[in-house]
């Protein structure tokens, strides 16, 4: 049976890998942003995951999942901002390089 830290871990590596996926394959910068946001909340999930020492949760990797939390908050609303601003001037949720062909 697994336990409940490595079920968590083991969730963070799927959430990381589906937004690794998300960020390769879609073109649609609001998707973008949010698979960055599932590969991020992954990687927490990971780090609490393997915080677990004898039944005991070490502190400092949860310090780190605090801080990593206002972040990817605040990286979240740069970004939200800037393709804002790029279709405000293009129209498109698109980067212009971005095209096939």
């Amino acid at each position: 049976m697994i336990g409940g830290h490595l079920l968590f871990a083991l969730v963070g590596v799927i959430l990381f890998t589906i937004g690794v996926v998300g960020v390769l394959a879609i073109r649609n910068l609001l998707r973008r942003i949010l698979a960055v946001n599932v590969m991020g909340s992954g990687t927490f999930l990971v780090l609490v995951g393997l915080a677990q020492r004898d039944g005991v949760a070490d502190p400092v990797p949860q310090a780190m999942v605090l801080t990593g939390i206002v972040v990817a908050l605040a990286s979240t609303a740069l970004a939200l901002a800037l393709v804002r601003r790029l279709h405000e001037q293009g129209g498109s949720l698109e980067l212009p390089g971005d095209e096939d062909g």
